[in-house]
């Protein structure tokens, strides 16, 4: 599984970005997929995640503010982002996972993209 994630830059607080992860090795439509971050000196953290039916889920710190969906047709999953923070400054990251209950985990990584939101 091969995992393509581009769209990250540097945006002024208040701002908006759009990432796409383009995946390719795998039957993306059977795939749960997800997006993490991680901020210099922080874990990586789960931001979004979306079922291979199309059922999103996010994390209270971005609700409201980005969107996760996907083109199956495409093998293509986005994060819409509005409203950047400073604090949303960090390496995005795509994967493709698995729901077990309600929980996501990751099971491939793609590179990250980085996104600075200045203040």
């Amino acid at each position: 599984v091969q995992l393509q994630a581009s769209g990250g830059g540097l945006v002024q607080a208040g701002g908006s970005l759009k990432l796409a992860c383009a995946a390719s090795g795998t039957i993306f439509s059977r795939n749960a997929m997800g997006w993490y971050r991680q901020a210099p000196g922080n874990k990586r953290e789960l931001v979004a995640s979306i079922t291979s039916g199309g059922i999103s889920d996010y994390k209270d710190f971005v609700k409201g503010r980005f969107t996760i969906s996907r083109d199956n047709a495409k093998n293509m999953v986005y994060l819409q982002m509005i409203s950047l923070r400073p604090e949303d400054t960090a390496v995005y990251y795509c994967n493709q996972g698995h729901f077990r209950g309600v929980y996501y985990y990751p099971d491939y990584w793609g590179q990250g993209t980085q996104v600075t939101v200045s203040s």
